[in-house]
Order: structure tokens, then C-alpha cells, then sequence
């Protein structure tokens, strides 16, 4: 790490050690990172993935830490933020060009700003860029693959490249990135022209729908479960009687049990425990095995 650390100075990138993930997660739970740094623009992270190649290291890539589990124990070693990584700018009249670090909302308004339709599905998405593209964020029928032209990327040696629609291998909350190792520096999305006020009222009862229907006033992760086959998960915990169902600070919610929420001071092992009793319920109930959704960092 003393090396990595002068490397940093030397590039002056921004870092901070022993750095509290709970302060990064929406969830707000997670031990500390060894190291916790962000680089300023794509060449500072070409140049940090490049140094953590050569000394064989295998940085985490956090993006707005909003589909994340944090173990208790943090990360012992170097975690790289991308949030500084906020370009956003449009090429033509209906496609847009964000680095990984923008935020969805953000780009959602833009698009309205700029009358164009296809991103109403996202506006609420409490992530980035580069995690929704990852993992091929969707919701009320609208996914990244619809609206997303081609994903830029650096290798794990920090050497820049691209992947077009057909390459991206998008499936449910999956891409192409979940295995080829690349990290994802920023998408260019092609959408159409729209009315503005036809697109303004999706996206304002998308919210609605979302604030409605959704326990956003406590930190949580989202979605818990993947969908399984045939059915949906918050319905089967519902009919499981766990709503409410409670172990430490983290509560399935009364509102949506497809949500896990901190509602006092969770940590991750309390979350992780729930997880497992309404996974465990529901087998026994309805012999149906649910898959988390969320991304596990450091849980064995």
C-alpha cells in the first residue's frame, strides 16, 4: 500500500485511508477501505489502473454505491471512486455522450431539457452511469440496453477501448462487464426527438409511482431479489407474512418487501442475515429459491 500511496501523491489524485464505506453506500453500512481514492478525469484512472496492474493489485470500482453490500470489515485494499468522473455533453440532437460517474437523474433531465424520450424509465434510479450499465439497470419496463449505443471502457491495465450495442450482451441487471473485467468509463445513449411535456409527465409519475410504492424515506439498496422465474419476489415475501420482519437495524419494509431498510443503525452482517431468513422462508413456503440482486463486496 506505501507505494500505492506515493503513487497517488506523485499523480495527484485524491485519496483518503481507512476511509468508512457506510459513507459511500446507500445502504449506509460497510467497514473502512485501506484505501479509498478518485480520480479527477479518465487519464488520472488510466494511470492508477495501469500502476495497479503493474503491482498486481485488483482495485474495487465504486460507483454511487447504490445496488452495494459493504462487508462489515470493509476492503482491505484500494477502492476507486468514479464519481469525479462527471462529463456529460450531447453529440447530436437525439444522443448524448456521460462518463460513468453521472448521475441518472441527471441525465434524465438533460434529455428532457433537450426534448428527447426513451430515459423516462430511469428518472428516479438512485445510480450512476456506469453501475447502470453494469448491470443493465431497468424499471417500469425500460432497461439501458433500450437506449444505450455503445459503452467505453479501460481494461484492467488501463488501456481505453469500446463496445458496441450487440457486443454488450445485455440480459436482466447483466452486461458484457460482468465478466470481461473492463470497467466502464462512459456510454453514448441514442434516443428521439419527444414532447416535453408528455415526456415531463412520464417522468413525474414514474417518481410518483416510485415514492408511492417504494421505502425511499430509509437508506436501502433497492431491490433486494432478482426476479425469479414466473414470479416476484416482494410478492412472495409479502405472502410469506415478513413484512416488517425485522433482525437488528435492518427491516424488511412495510411498504415494499421486496426492499431491505436500515431503519436504525444496520450493519451489513444484520442485513445479510435477513436476506437469508426470507430467502430461507420462502424455499420452505413455495420451494422457490430467490436470488439476491444486490452486489456483495468482501462477503464470503
Amino acid at each position: 500500500m506505501n507505494e500505492t500511496i506515493r503513487f497517488l501523491q506523485d499523480v495527484q489524485i485524491p485519496f483518503l485511508e481507512n476511509e468508512a464505506m457506510k459513507a459511500h453506500t446507500s445502504f449506509r453500512t460497510g467497514g473502512p477501505a485501506r484505501l479509498f481514492a478518485e480520480p479527477q478525469n479518465e487519464s488520472q484512472l488510466s494511470a492508477l489502473l495501469s500502476h495497479c496492474f503493474a503491482t498486481r493489485q485488483t482495485p474495487f470500482i465504486l460507483g454511487n454505491g447504490s445496488n452495494l453490500l459493504v462487508s462489515d470489515k470493509g476492503i482491505d485494499g484500494l477502492v476507486i471512486s468514479m464519481n469525479a468522473l462527471d462529463e456529460i455533453r450531447q453529440i447530436d440532437d437525439t444522443t448524448f455522450y456521460a462518463a460513468a460517474g453521472v448521475k441518472l437523474i441527471r441525465l434524465c433531465k438533460l434529455a428532457l431539457e433537450q426534448s428527447c424520450a426513451g430515459l423516462e424509465f430511469a428518472y428516479g434510479i438512485p445510480g450512476s452511469v456506469g453501475g447502470a450499465v453494469f448491470m443493465n439497470a431497468g424499471a417500469y419496463g425500460g432497461e439501458m440496453k433500450d437506449v444505450v449505443q455503445t459503452v467505453q471502457h479501460l481494461t484492467i491495465a488501463g488501456v481505453p477501448g469500446a463496445l458496441d450495442a450487440p457486443a454488450l450482451d445485455f440480459g436482466y441487471r447483466h452486461s458484457a462487464y460482468a465478466e470481461n473485467g473492463c470497467i466502464v468509463t462512459g456510454a453514448i445513449f441514442r434516443l428521439q426527438k419527444g414532447d416535453p411535456a408528455e415526456i415531463s409527465e412520464k417522468m413525474n409519475e414514474l417518481l410518483g409511482r416510485r415514492k408511492d410504492k417504494q421505502p425511499l424515506e430509509y437508506p436501502s439498496a433497492g431491490s433486494v431479489f432478482k426476479r425469479p422465474t414466473g414470479y416476484f419476489a416482494g410478492a412472495l415475501i409479502e405472502q410469506c407474512g415478513l413484512k416488517g420482519k425485522r433482525i437488528g437495524g435492518a427491516a424488511v419494509s412495510d411498504k415494499h418487501a421486496g426492499f431491505i431498510v436500515n431503519v436504525g443503525d444496520a450493519t451489513t452482517q444484520d442485513v445479510l442475515d435477513l436476506i437469508a431468513y426470507c430467502q430461507t422462508t420462502v424455499q420452505e413456503t413455495f420451494g422457490v429459491r430467490m436470488e439476491p440482486e444486490i452486489r456483495m463486496v468482501g462477503i464470503r
